[in-house]
Parts: C-alpha cells; sequence; structure tokens
C-alpha cells in the first residue's frame, strides 16, 4: 500500500518539484497539492493522506495555524513542516501544536524521503537542539496537573497496552509487531487515545500518560 501525502505550499515551483521528487518512490502518492490552508480540513478529509507536507509561512493562515486545526479534527494524520531556518522558534511552535518533525528547505531533494519514511515507522525527524526544547516543554506540562487529580479516560485495556509503548519510545511499526496488531490498527488505537486523551500531540500524550500515572 503507498503512502499518501498531501502537500501545502504556496510556491507552485516547489510544490510541483515535490511532486516530481516523490514520483520517483514507487509506495509514495501524492494525493493532493494546494497553494493555501484555509480550507485544510476540507483538503484533506477529501485527500486521506498519511502525511502532510507543511509549509510554516502560508498566505491567510500560516502553517502552524493549520497545524493546530488539522490535529484537532484529524489527530492521526502526521504533519511535516517544511522551513527555511531551523532554529527559528516557529519550529518548536509547530511541533508543540501537534506536528511530527520538519525538514529544511534546502534538504527536500535529499532527505525529503527519508524524514517521511521516518515518520511513516514512528519517528520524528528534528534537530537534537528542538527535540530538547520538546522535551523541556513536555516536563513542564507534565508539572501542571498532579497525579491525584487524574480523571478516568476510559481508555480499554488494548489502549492502554499501546499507550504503555508509546511512552516507552516504541514507534508505530514496533508496537505492532510487540502486541501483534497490524500497523493500520495502531494507528486506529493511537487516534482513540489522542481522542479520549483530549491532545493533539505526540508530546502532549507521554506527557499526561507519564504525570497522570494513567499507565
Amino acid at each position: 500500500m503507498s503512502l499518501r501525502i498531501a502537500i501545502f505550499d504556496d510556491n507552485k515551483n516547489i510544490r510541483e518539484s515535490i511532486s516530481m521528487l516523490l514520483a520517483t518512490v514507487g509506495d509514495i502518492e501524492v494525493v493532493g497539492s494546494y497553494s493555501h490552508v484555509l480550507d485544510c480540513i476540507e483538503d484533506v478529509k477529501e485527500s486521506n493522506p498519511d502525511v502532510v507536507l507543511m509549509d510554516i509561512e502560508m498566505p491567510g493562515m500560516t502553517g502552524i495555524e493549520a497545524v493546530k486545526v488539522i490535529k484537532k479534527e484529524l489527530p492521526h494524520i502526521q504533519i511535516l513542516m517544511q522551513t527555511v531556518f531551523e532554529d527559528d522558534d516557529r519550529v518548536f511552535d509547530s511541533i508543540c501544536a501537534g506536528a511530527s518533525g520538519y525538514i529544511l528547505k534546502n534538504h527536500l531533494n535529499t532527505k525529503l524521503v527519508d524524514a517521511i519514511q521516518e515518520l511513516q515507522f514512528g519517528g520524528s525527524p528534528m534537530s537534537p537542539s528542538i527535540a530538547r526544547k520538546v522535551l523541556t516543554k513536555m516536563q513542564s506540562i507534565s508539572n501542571v496537573i498532579r497525579p491525584e487529580e487524574t480523571p478516568d479516560y476510559h481508555l480499554t485495556a488494548r489502549e492502554k497496552e499501546v499507550l504503555s509503548c508509546l511512552v516507552n519510545g516504541l514507534s508505530y511499526k514496533m508496537i505492532g509487531a510487540e502486541l501483534h496488531i497490524s500497523y493500520e490498527t495502531v494507528r486506529s488505537h493511537v487516534k482513540k487515545i489522542y481522542e479520549k486523551l483530549h491532545v493533539a500531540s505526540l508530546t502532549e500524550v507521554v506527557a499526561k500518560a507519564i504525570n497522570q500515572r494513567i499507565v
């Protein structure tokens, strides 16, 4: 089964270049190409991608705002940000909003396919400096609510097993092997976990699970 990709970038040349690059990869299919994010929910629902490639700088509504909208409505969608500067605070904001990683625009030709495949297997392509910022953010979130205030999220036994695997750093593929379930089944469980915990990113999932001792 091909990995489905939707591209959001206001630069037509970049969209076409990415589409041509990904067309050379046998197990990747571009299912949508958009110049703005004002209709991102409708566009994503219609194209049904596994991964969204999102430019941070978008007209009308920024890529960061689009990430928040997409993750709130469709939390299972993986989002890879495009950026010019990796030390930009907006990269960190994108990750906190729910993006799974980012890629520098000048690395698209050489690293895009690897970054997409890393997402596919549960990874989060980002630099050590951004990862450190995200970890600090996760730790601050984990101190907001004391364990004794933990509500009942009504997770099933299987969802708790999947959540425990996420906390332990396992990718979707590794979770499937550990629990003897398919990749798609793992994705389905993760989507339900996001919905029940009222979170939009892996960072929030792990922070909430650890702080509230859900697993």
